[in-house]
């Protein structure tokens, strides 16, 4: 029986972490674990588009995993994605993981070529088997990986005992409705909607900029969670203004989180990877309102 209880809360996705000549940073990896862990969230999503897996190599991959969960394990529950664009590297990444000890391994689709929804099974299940004993999470994001979950392929996953629920990061919120229905756990994917993936019944929340605030985001879900749905829609409402003056620079969202972060006595996790955006000049000032902005919140709320 899987352990819900673990999935429960909220669960940042992990920031790559360079060093100034833009190769992996451990000990960075290593600090950005420890500064989650004193800020009280639930686990850590490693690997993921945060993680700027698609620019990194198999090996980047689990340098980065191995020093999260050196520092993570029975700490903090760990989520790592896998997925590759094949199904070999895919199962190498899968086993590792497990190997680490993880509590769950997730992947997107297969990009690129459109796959039926068979050989996409396939796929999952691929992976699935190259870690028997983890559980398995499908990453539903079709505005990025072109591909939507459908209940159909759902029910044909979840005949696979390891697969457990969706990361769910379409924007309608009635798919999470949609998944539990099938008796999958479910964990809400925007952050912009995180009260309403909570509402409709999702059990915690993955995303990408609750490292940015995290404080914000775990009072979030503790007041829906005791029914003030008011004041949790206050904090809701001041984190999407801060998503969307994060996304108005020139440079890549991950980018001015990073820097963000950096202000904010967080350790230094460096730029993002080409062909990722890195900051230009006229960012720094709108780094600087968010960072006000996050502190003013983080002031009034927590």
């Amino acid at each position: 029986m899987t352990d819900i209880k673990k999935y429960e809360g909220i669960i940042p996705a992990f920031y790559a972490c360079y060093d100034a000549e833009g190769k992996i940073d451990p000990e960075a990896v290593r600090e950005l674990t420890r500064w989650f862990i004193s800020k009280g969230v639930k686990g850590l999503y490693v690997g993921g588009s945060s993680g700027e897996c698609i620019y990194q190599s198999k090996e980047e991959r689990k340098l980065v995993l191995e020093n999260v969960m050196a520092e993570a394990k029975g700490k903090l529950t760990v989520i790592a994605h896998i997925a590759c664009n094949n199904t070999a590297d895919s199962q190498e990444l899968a086993a590792h993981a497990e190997s680490l000890g993880v509590d769950a391994i997730a992947a997107i689709p297969p990009i690129y070529f459109k796959l039926p929804p068979y050989a996409i099974a396939r796929y999952w299940n691929d992976m699935s088997a190259a870690a028997p004993n983890t559980d398995f999470i499908i990453y539903n994001i079709p505005q990025l990986a072109g591909v939507s979950l459908t209940v159909p392929l759902l029910q044909e996953m979840l005949k696979n005992p390891r697969v457990i629920g969706v990361k769910n990061s379409s924007m309608p919120v009635q798919d999470i409705q949609m998944w539990k229905d099938e008796g999958a756990i479910v964990f809400n994917g925007p952050d912009e909607q995180l009260i309403s993936g909570l509402v409709m019944g999702a059990t915690g929340g993955i995303g990408g900029t609750y490292g940015a605030m995290p404080e914000l985001y775990v009072k979030m879900y503790d007041l829906v969670k005791a029914g003030d749905l008011a004041t949790a829609l206050e904090i809701q409402n001041d984190c999407c203004r801060i998503i969307y003056k994060l996304c108005s620079g020139h440079g890549n969202m991950y980018g001015m989180i990073k820097e963000a972060l950096r202000k904010m006595g967080c350790p230094d996790c460096g730029s993002v990877r080409a062909p990722l955006a890195e900051l230009i000049e006229s960012d720094y000032p709108i780094v600087d309102e968010c960072v006000a902005m996050i502190q003013a919140a983080v002031a009034k709320y927590c």
